[in-house]
């Protein structure tokens, strides 16, 4: 078993990407994109699309979301 960690996604792999936004958003920019890159994920701004995307690993966005959806956004 390999225990060499998987790479992360190039810049090139990146721009090529097919980025995905929330169907939440209603069109007006103002939500974030992500895209699925094998053992990662990738999260930018959608009005910014140019900064550096936050790359993240997809069992931590999995670890994300399900937090989220279970109610857990409220701090204190």
């Amino acid at each position: 078993m390999s225990t060499i960690p998987p790479r992360h996604p190039r810049t090139e792999e990146l721009h090529q990407a097919r980025w995905r936004k929330s169907s939440y958003s209603g069109g007006a920019n103002d939500c974030v994109e992500i895209v699925h890159l094998g053992a990662h994920a990738a999260v930018r701004d959608s009005k910014d699309p140019g900064r550096s995307p936050v790359i993240i690993s997809r069992s931590a966005l999995d670890d994300l979301l399900r937090w989220y959806i279970n109610g857990e956004t409220r701090v204190g």
